[in-house]
């Protein structure tokens, strides 16, 4: 009698010994390579059909391989921050830099010209009281 035999083993790589490349792609991989290309695309290095080949063929990406030659032909780009946010930084700077400027101008130029007008209000000011204080006393 023989023992009943195993049920058969599905045939093919275990999952320990997959690539990179054979891994499923996600949704959020897919939009991050359809954001690098749209970075191209306004950067004028695609034009609008090859731009469109690309997201459709990024889009459909089943595994990391499919997006394997979308950047070939064009050159890396730092996405750690987007650009308009770095315009926006610089701009925030930029204008924060000019407000210390103004309100320093601002407050050197009133020492400068009401300082004095308050010293001769503040005497103009005593005389009187100094002078309506003496015709009280005679």
């Amino acid at each position: 009698m023989s023992a009943p035999s195993d049920p058969p083993r599905a045939r093919g790589p275990s999952p320990h010994s997959r690539t990179g490349r054979d891994l499923r792609a996600s949704d959020a991989e897919r939009a991050e390579v359809a954001d690098r290309l749209s970075k191209h695309y306004a950067d004028g290095r695609l034009d609008e059909a090859e731009f469109n080949e690309r997201v459709d063929r990024a889009m459909n990406a089943k595994t990391q391989s499919d997006f394997i030659g979308l950047f070939a032909d064009l050159p890396g780009i730092d996405m750690s921050e987007p650009p308009a946010r770095r315009g926006r930084r610089y701009r925030r700077m930029l204008f924060l830099v000019l407000v210390i400027l103004v309100a320093m101008f601002v407050v050197q130029e009133l020492v400068r010209s009401f300082v004095p007008w308050l010293l001769i209000g503040l005497l103009g000011f005593m005389w009187l009281h100094h002078r309506a204080w003496n015709h009280r006393r005679l």
